[in-house]
């Protein structure tokens, strides 16, 4: 992507220096995290309480979307991964804080180009669009939705409106997802500033008022819908970011590589072997796929609809 000398936006924060335990005191605060998620796993923890435990995971369950049951099989495995439980982010080679400070400033152009994009769409429509507002953490981080982990992925919290994004993501996505290239980071900050649009127009308050009074199948599912739709809204901004001329020959190849690194059965193929699709809640990656793609062939909303029939 031609970045290089573009507006970068203004709505940041630069957490990077905050560490900290991941999980206090305290219950777990209303509203979810809409989240990316890693296919990672957890660390045990040390000397804890595994009623504390129980407790967190049936809290990241219902507000983060993580399987409780899911985390008790991967400790279980001894699995080695984002570390739920850690206090502290892993510390930085310095050659590694620069390619940080690099893809700051990357991240920036493109949540510029997104406010520039749904700025359009929403004055078009007769609407003011607020634009959401982009964390970076390391580690763990307060949040409007409770305490945001890496292990969690990057995530959107409605209760305060920003996308959260820990930097060592986007080497898992690289390196161990097989989803490299700076287009891939790009998709998947459009895809949570796509959940912002959702909040914005009132989608996802009616989402999580709906999945309380569901069944976890049918929570799941709608959950995937959710998903594809804000998959759909980044494939829209990247329509515009090939309107303005700032894509370069591989780009989007690298977004749809995101986007199937990061669908339910791949991630679940990868860390246990098998697929559970009652328990998608993400979609799968050739879902992910195709409804990124609508959306940067169309570049319209309305050609986005993946809740027809829903209520939402």
């Amino acid at each position: 992507m031609r970045w290089e000398g573009r507006r970068q936006s203004d709505n940041f924060e630069d957490r990077r220096g905050s560490g900290g335990p991941v999980f206090r005191r305290g219950g777990f605060p209303g509203g979810g995290r809409i989240r990316i998620p890693t296919g990672g796993g957890v660390k045990k923890a040390g000397g804890g309480s595994i009623l504390l435990f129980i407790i967190v995971a049936v809290g990241l369950w219902i507000f983060v979307g993580i399987n409780p049951l899911q985390l008790l099989e991967m400790i279980a495995r001894g699995d080695q991964g984002g570390g739920v439980v850690s206090q502290q982010a892993p510390e930085r080679s310095p050659q590694q804080q620069a390619q940080d400070g690099e893809t700051v400033g990357f991240l920036r152009v493109v949540l510029a180009e997104t406010e520039d994009t749904w700025g359009k769409i929403f004055t078009n429509s007769g609407i003011q669009y607020k634009p959401t507002t982009l964390v970076a953490y390391a580690g763990a981080t307060p949040t409007g939705c409770g305490f945001g982990a890496a292990a969690a992925g990057p995530f959107y919290c409605p209760n305060d409106q920003k996308v959260y994004v820990d930097l060592s993501f986007f080497d898992l996505l690289a390196k161990r997802l097989g989803a490299p290239g700076d287009f891939a980071q790009a998709y998947v900050l459009a895809h949570e500033v796509g959940h912002h649009i959702q909040n914005q127009v009132g989608v996802l308050s009616k989402f999580h008022q709906a999945r309380q009074r569901m069944s976890e199948r049918d929570a799941n599912a709608l959950s995937v819908r959710i998903e594809l739709q804000a998959d759909c809204y980044a494939g829209i901004w990247a329509h515009s970011a090939k309107q303005v001329g700032i894509l370069e020959p591989g780009d989007i190849e690298e977004a749809l590589d995101a986007a199937a690194a990061v669908g339910d059965d791949t991630l679940q193929r990868q860390n246990q072997g098998y697929v559970v699709p009652e328990s998608f809640n993400h979609g799968t990656s050739d879902q992910r796929v195709r409804w990124f793609q609508n959306g940067f062939k169309s570049g319209n909303p309305d050609d986005c609809d993946t809740l027809e029939g829903t209520g939402l």
